[in-house]
């Protein structure tokens, strides 16, 4: 007999899932059994939310869905915050919770509530498992999760069917749902507008990263010779020195970007996915051509949608970068100089130790090779412009969820799914106080990981904004005078560092070290205010 545990179990592990993150109950046992004997590893992590990131990352780096378990009540609306992160981030998961027997549906029970009306407003599919029915039940996940547009999916496990028998069956596993061609019409008249405008401007975005489009974002740029700007999560598919790079939306010197794309007349967002930034956020009142997966989501009442080309987005990049080049009015020479001068003003000034510094010298000693992960904060914000990101998938951040408490798990994620490259996470004094627990699991695993923790000790970004607003600072400052630095947390070494050379030395030491290790280094914060949440529109 092949119970329901082993059969889910082994059809993780013929998936490709390596690992399943969470904090165990007494109903998973039978799965954390069939899971030590059946070659898909169990991880112990220290919040379910954890789980939820990890399995994200998993699911980003790998290609195959993430998968994340948490019990009854309280460990389902944990874990419920990193399966939102995988909707909104739009990555393939798995997401397994305990739920009441059949026969305690609707009874008083403690820690119960309705995980499927829990998970069905964060999820693309919810559903309960039954004996008879794993393997269509999991194949069907699979498919829906890994579908475009991509994300999690919740199956809940009644808690008394993990030792019971899985009935056998065949059941062909389905493909994932193909992305239709585009209308052949609607690229004909994409394709012209491109070719009428005197200063299109390119702006790409998630599913751009999802499709592996770099290659032909590239040649249509360099054909055209046309700008590119990016959203944060698409860093890395135009590298910061090509010269159609044009910079980040949303994040630090963002006016510096806005000369820029305020000088265009058409806008072609590629792969651009709104939940990162609203295109009227940003957008000069231009026509807009949207190419991607999914419609445009934009106030049609104050802009026009002058093409909105919807299918495989590769097949409408492939018909762009064929088109012979057409003249344009855009002065590369002159992007050129903006984009020097944004740099210049994102490099630290001598003899100070700030979030610039701090984020200069990780560059310098990451190898272009590494991975870094971020959490969610002002220093995101700097990360976005200022972080060199030469090929996609080197910088991890949220920023659809935007969720504080991403960048610990995820670096111990991109550790576990590359452990030849190296790994730095950069964090604020907020998300590590969320999850520094998880230094006991990276310490559990062995990971070498470096975590730089950038101390302020103050949520610097909403200080900022209570600023501007001309409010007292008021309930942003994380620390008092009474703080002490560690010298270890959990077991994992804490390297200390008060400016640049004690800095330099200690990231230095740290990923010459073994295992995890945290470099606390004490900046000043208050070198945020000149860079980030500034202007978003040319004026």
């Amino acid at each position: 007999m092949v119970s329901v545990a082993e059969r889910l179990v082994e059809l993780l592990r013929e998936l490709g899932v390596r690992y399943v993150f969470g904090i165990p109950s007494g109903p998973w046992i039978p799965y954390m059994e069939a899971m030590r004997t059946g070659g898909v590893e169990f991880v112990l992590v220290s919040n379910e939310a954890s789980a939820g990131f990890m399995a994200d990352v998993c699911a980003r780096l790998t290609g195959v869905p993430g998968a994340c378990y948490g019990t009854f009540g309280p460990g389902a609306t944990n874990l419920s915050t990193g399966v939102g992160g995988a909707l909104l981030d739009r990555s393939p998961l798995l997401a397994f919770t305990t739920e009441p027997p059949e026969a305690m549906l609707g009874r008083k029970l403690q820690m119960a509530i309705d995980h499927q009306a829990l998970y069905r407003p964060l999820t693309k599919w919810t559903t309960r498992l039954k004996p008879d029915r794993v393997d269509e039940t999991l194949y069907q996940a699979v498919q829906i999760a890994t579908s475009e547009v991509p994300g999690p999916v919740h199956i809940g496990l009644p808690a008394d069917i993990g030792e019971q028998a899985a009935a056998a069956g065949e059941f062909t596993p389905p493909a994932p749902s193909p992305v239709s061609p585009p209308d052949p019409k609607l690229l004909d008249q994409a394709i012209t507008l491109f070719r009428q405008a005197r200063r299109p401007l390119l702006a790409v975005g998630l599913t751009a990263m999802r499709a592996k489009a770099w290659d032909l974002v590239r040649q249509i740029a360099e054909r055209h010779r046309v700008p590119v700007v990016l959203t944060p999560m698409a860093k890395g598919i135009i590298p910061e020195d090509h010269p159609c790079y044009a910079g980040v939306l949303f994040h630090a010197l963002s006016d510096r970007v806005a000369e820029t794309h305020g000088e265009a007349d058409l806008v072609i967002g590629i792969g651009y996915d709104p939940i990162e930034f609203n295109y009227e956020d940003w957008m000069p009142e231009v026509p807009l051509v949207h190419i991607d997966t999914t419609p445009a989501d934009i106030d049609r009442s104050s802009y026009t949608l002058a093409c909105d080309l919807v299918g495989d987005l590769r097949i409408s990049l492939e018909h762009f970068a064929s088109l012979e080049p057409t003249a344009k009015d855009w002065d590369l020479a002159a992007l050129a100089g903006r984009r020097k001068r944004m740099f210049e003003a994102l490099q630290p000034s001598a003899g100070t130790f700030g979030p610039r510094a701090a984020l200069s010298i990780l560059r310098e000693i990451l190898p272009a090779d590494g991975v870094m992960t971020c959490d969610v904060g002002a220093h995101t914000h700097l990360i976005g412009q200022q972080w060199p990101t030469p090929a996609p998938g080197l910088q991890l951040m949220t920023n659809g969820w935007s969720s504080m408490g991403f960048g610990i798990p995820a670096a111990i994620a991109a550790k576990l799914c590359l452990p030849e490259r190296p790994v730095a996470c950069v964090t604020g004094d907020g998300g590590f106080l969320m999850m520094v627990g998880e230094m006991a699991t990276a310490l559990r695993l062995g990971v070498h990981v470096v975590f730089v923790l950038l101390a302020d000790h103050s949520l610097e970004l909403i200080r900022i904004k209570q600023e501007r607003k001309g409010f007292a600072r008021y309930g942003t400052p994380l620390h008092d005078e009474r703080y002490a630095s560690a010298e270890t947390f959990f077991g994992v070494p804490v390297l200390l560092a008060r400016d640049t050379e004690s800095y330099r030395a200690a990231l230095e030491e740290a990923f010459a070290m073994e295992g995890p290790v945290i470099v606390e280094a004490f900046i000043d914060g208050a070198e945020y205010d000149g860079l980030v949440l500034r202007r978003h529109k040319a004026r």
